[in-house]
């Protein structure tokens, strides 16, 4: 067996740049390259390997830079999602609080079904030096390092104690990263002294490897049994999720929806799955979704559920869906999604589900009064939309207004960026989207600080595509740094700063909570109350963008943040969109509940009050059985 002796490192980055995925006949690079931050845990190790990768050319493996070892997993995540999760980076952290960093990064990929290759630092496999800088000292074991915080947040996780296990470890990962089903973080530890020791590999273990991804088919009994029971229905309702987008089953809804009338909507995932201005689409669903997919969801008697995990937020706490005798069909890849609800399960790829649904369904469509009230309730919507896109409001402008002016400054292919924050709910019943990638908002783990790293991620991604990062204050706090990690790349990307001095989602729902929006608020704390109820802090974040490199420009209303826009949009740097907004909105009428637990006794009027509410809208809650 013909062998090459190389560290255990550079066998690692020799391996990730030969590994490939295909789907339909179109391969690429499954690891294109490597985000890092180095210290002693991994400067020896794995940088040295790509140093020697990028000076003798050997392997063609890029390295990337980042300011934030959590910034570098959302990026990657950010990259695989608009990748249709055939494509992620690897990122490498030092040992202790350099990978720990990516835990959160971890947590946000395998919530989301996102692959991401985590590669940390470990403390000696020999021990020989312990306890080293950054150790963490366990009295129940000797293994036990803080990289197996790791594991409850990894669909895979192995540590290399030996250079030949990474042979096996290496080849799961790649599975693991290239199964639809079982997807997420996967999590290769490598201690120290391990990257560096040197072993006789298997040339074999370098092939170029193509990791097929394939479309799984339905099942012809449960095909069936899953047009039986939509031909009974009267008022169906399609839930598009995610994996619309990721089967790349646009064109497939589409037909399908058309062909029965069957109004369709969408969750964040889903959105852009089916052009806003369908006639068979009807916006976001759930907790902060549109009144007309959520009054069709109430009556809907039949719910075809694709690529749909059925989040609280799409089911608005299992209250949405209010026909008592409610019955599901759930096209899904994945089991443990298309069982829910107790659920007729329809195994399969979306795009070859969705095909095969139209086959068996010929014939067969909604009646003409279903359909017509269908398009009603759409426009009666659309008008809800342009009355909190219309300029007006003041002293500041709400935020719906600048959602209605960033949507007519972007072009359909334009992607806006999103996470956490009031932003989430007011895109999810007002954006526009008729494009499937469009709307990258990221609402399974809905992080704070997610938006500026993803939108190097995007942008990598699809560099063709102008993309908006759209962040509140409080996200940008949390984590802004990728902004330096943009000007060094020369990787223009415009983020939209919106500043209204606190946590406009959280106030707003501690005020419908009773806790009267209780440290929700930049400000001075008062002397005399004692309360974080002062002033507002002079905190100037068009300064601290300048400083991190980025252009700034400032508005202050919807007329002054069109222009900025304009301008932005012609700039080929990093450009932040800095714009004030009125904490206190107005924000778009709702029509769906969110289960957030009320204090059930309380000495405040307000939470008793609260209470009330939410006991009462608590009955309606359910399960689908």
């Amino acid at each position: 067996m013909e062998t090459v002796r190389l560290t255990t490192a550079q066998a690692l980055v020799r391996f990730l740049a030969h590994q490939y995925s295909e789907r339909d006949g179109r391969e690429q690079r499954l690891v294109p390259g490597v985000w890092g931050i180095f210290g002693h845990g991994n400067v020896a190790g794995v940088g040295q390997a790509l140093l020697q990768a990028a000076r003798t050319g050997e392997v063609d493996l890029p390295y990337y830079l980042a300011r934030n070892e959590q910034g570098m997993v959302h990026a990657s995540v950010a990259f695989a999602k608009m990748r249709d999760r055939l494509a992620t980076y690897a990122c490498t952290a030092s040992t202790g609080p350099g990978s720990t960093n990516m835990i959160t990064g971890a947590a946000l990929a395998t919530t989301n079904r996102l692959p991401v290759l985590l590669l940390p630092s470990d403390m000696f496999a020999t021990r020989a030096a312990d306890p080293v800088l950054q150790q963490l000292e366990d009295t129940r074991g000797g293994d036990v390092t803080v990289n197996d915080a790791f594991r409850p947040v990894s669909k895979y996780f192995d540590r290399i104690t030996r250079p030949e296990q990474l042979i096996p470890a290496a080849l799961a990962a790649m599975r693991v990263l290239t199964d639809p089903v079982e997807t997420g973080a996967v999590t290769l530890c490598l201690p120290q002294d391990v990257q560096a020791e040197a072993y006789d590999w298997p040339v074999a273990f370098f092939r170029r490897r193509i990791w097929h991804i394939g479309r799984p088919v339905p099942e012809p009994a449960a095909l069936e049994r899953a047009a039986h029971l939509l031909r009974t229905a009267k008022r169906p309702l399609i839930v598009a999720g995610g994996g619309v987008v990721y089967s790349g089953a646009e064109n497939q809804l589409r037909s399908f929806a058309e062909t029965a009338g069957i109004p369709v909507a969408d969750t964040h995932a889903g959105k852009g799955a089916l052009p806003w201005d369908h006639p068979c689409a009807v916006g976001g669903l759930g907790s902060t979704g549109t009144a007309a997919a959520n009054a069709l969801a109430a009556e809907a008697d039949v719910v075809l559920g694709v690529g749909t995990r059925y989040s609280d937020f799409t089911t608005a706490s299992h209250t949405v869906f209010g026909d008592p005798e409610v019955r599901f069909i759930n096209l899904n890849v994945a089991r443990l999604d298309a069982v829910k609800h107790s659920a007729e399960p329809l195994v399969a790829d979306a795009r070859l589900g969705l095909q095969a649904l139209e086959r068996e369904l010929a014939g067969w469509k909604t009646d003409d009064a279903y359909r017509q009230r269908v398009l009603e309730l759409s426009a009666a919507w659309r008008r809800t939309e342009e009355e909190c896109f219309a300029p007006g409001h003041g002293p500041l402008p709400a935020q719906t207004e600048i959602l209605g002016a960033l949507r007519r400054s972007l072009d359909d292919r334009d992607v806006v960026i999103n996470a956490a924050g009031s932003l989430p709910g007011d895109l999810q019943m007002l954006w526009r989207a008729r494009d499937p990638k469009a709307y990258h908002v990221e609402y399974a783990y809905s992080c704070m600080g997610y938006e500026v790293a993803a939108g190097l991620g995007v942008k990598m991604a699809e560099p063709g595509r102008e993309v908006v990062v759209l962040v509140g204050d409080g996200s940008y706090l949390m984590m802004a740094q990728e902004i330096v990690t943009m000007v060094s790349e020369g990787i223009k990307v415009i983020i939209v700063l919106v500043q209204n001095h606190g946590f406009a989602s959280i106030g707003a729902l501690s005020e419908s909570l009773g806790s009267q929006r209780f440290g929700t608020r930049y400000r001075f704390r008062d002397r005399e109350s004692g309360q974080l109820d002062g002033e507002v802090l002079p905190v100037d974040l068009a300064a601290n963008a300048a400083s991190l490199g980025a252009d700034v420009l400032s508005a202050s209303t919807v007329e002054e943040f069109s222009g900025a826009m304009a301008k932005a949009r012609a700039s080929d740097r990093t450009t932040v969109v800095h714009v004030e907004t009125d904490l206190y909105g107005p924000n778009p009428p709702g029509s769906g509940w969110w289960d957030v637990p009320v204090s059930q006794v309380s000495a405040i009027e307000t939470t008793r009050r609260a209470y009330e509410t939410y006991a009462a809208a608590k009955r309606s809650q359910r399960h689908y059985l």
